[in-house]
């Protein structure tokens, strides 16, 4: 265990999520996403919800610029409940967040570094965050 780590950031997810470079994506997916199928590297996180894991995830990366964060679009068109949780604990705002066709989307995460499929059940529960530029002081200097 990791002092200061969220804990749903598991040894595997923190391996990937560390993998990344600048602008590659993290698919945190509802428990209804083909992730089997679009997935390239899949980690299953049962009992969890796609906003409590996008906060973990952005509790260690920052994100890129826009469009920093992509969330399917619901059939109707309308921006649900679950999607303002996930544009929050991404730590962004509506002008940050691009909405896509949801076969788009899928496209979208098959080129994702990492899918994390949560046990959301709540549809339209995915987000795709891309990766920004990690930053850090140098070494000697104190921040």
């Amino acid at each position: 265990m990791l002092q200061g780590v969220n804990p749903l950031l598991t040894g595997p997810v923190l391996l990937h999520l560390d993998a990344m470079g600048h602008s590659d994506a993290v698919a945190v997916v509802d428990a209804h996403f083909p992730a089997a199928r679009v997935g390239r590297v899949v980690i299953d996180l049962p009992g969890t919800t796609a906003p409590e894991v996008l906060a973990a995830v952005r509790s260690v990366l920052p994100p890129d610029d826009a469009p920093a964060l992509d969330l399917m679009t619901s059939a109707d068109g309308s921006v649900l409940p679950v999607q303002e949780e996930l544009t929050a604990a991404a730590g962004l705002t509506t002008g940050d967040v691009r909405y896509v066709d949801r076969f788009a989307y899928y496209d979208l995460v098959q080129g994702a570094h990492l899918v994390l499929r949560t046990g959301e059940t709540r549809v339209y529960g995915n987000a795709l965050f891309r990766k920004g530029l990690v930053t850090q002081p140098s070494p000697g200097v104190q921040s």
